[in-house]
């Protein structure tokens, strides 16, 4: 190899090293999304920001680059323009401010859909419903609806899948009245199952597939304040 080419080589793995160095010392002081080596958000080829596990809501609010990234899911006092810093004024307490809520509801994906589909069902419809019902009682910040699938199929075809299902609940609560930039979808495809390693076991059957139903689930989550 001639010393240009190791020069070349050299380059290259230095440039990769600071770019895993920045995304691990992302993850160590909690940022919520991936930063690269020169500081900057890491985002995929659709434009949309990198987002470490640390991500929530509530998390992002606090990062510097949540408003960049996902303003539309943030309270609007936390993106929106700061009001002028006015003279003290002596004045009676406010009256304390309304406590976060949150609501969480787990949903048996063949309650919601028939069994390898992403339609709603007439009675996954009516399981929305109640779903509805609850978010009413709040003042929504954010509604996330994630997807899951068992582990029939490949891992591709279970990922779009779950996504397709999460699309599916998003659709629906959209339709009854919940502000689509308040509804954030994700489909986990088979990689959070709630059986565990050793339940199950065998090939594809009726009571392998009957077994797994557990992890064929959407799980909604209504997060906003109390009226």
């Amino acid at each position: 190899m001639n010393k240009t080419a190791k020069h070349s080589v050299m380059a290259l793995l230095a440039v990769t090293l600071g770019l895993c160095a920045a995304l691990a010392q992302a993850q160590a002081v909690d940022r919520v999304y991936a930063i690269d080596g020169r500081g900057e958000v890491v985002v995929d080829p659709f434009g949309l920001c990198w987002r470490t596990s640390y991500w929530t809501p509530a998390a992002a609010a606090k990062d510097p680059a949540g408003c960049r990234c996902d303003k539309d899911l943030l309270p609007p006092d936390v993106c929106g323009p700061k009001a002028p810093v006015a003279a003290p004024v002596v004045a009676a307490p406010p009256p304390p401010a309304a406590a976060p809520a949150s609501q969480k509801v787990t949903i048996a994906a063949d309650a919601l859909f028939d069994f390898n589909k992403a339609i709603l069902r007439p009675e996954g419809q009516a399981k929305l419903d109640d779903v509805v019902a609850k978010s009413q009682r709040l003042a929504i910040e954010v509604v996330i609806a994630v997807g899951h699938a068992d582990r029939i199929g490949g891992a591709a075809y279970n990922q779009k899948l779950s996504e397709s299902r999460a699309a599916a609940v998003k659709d629906y609560l959209v339709s009854k009245g919940i502000p689509t930039n308040r509804v954030y979808t994700e489909g986990k495809g088979n990689k959070q199952p709630v059986t565990g390693a050793n339940d199950c076991k065998g090939p594809k059957s009726a009571k392998v597939i009957q077994c797994l139903q557990p992890d064929r689930r959407v799980d909604i989550e209504i997060i906003g304040t109390q009226k």
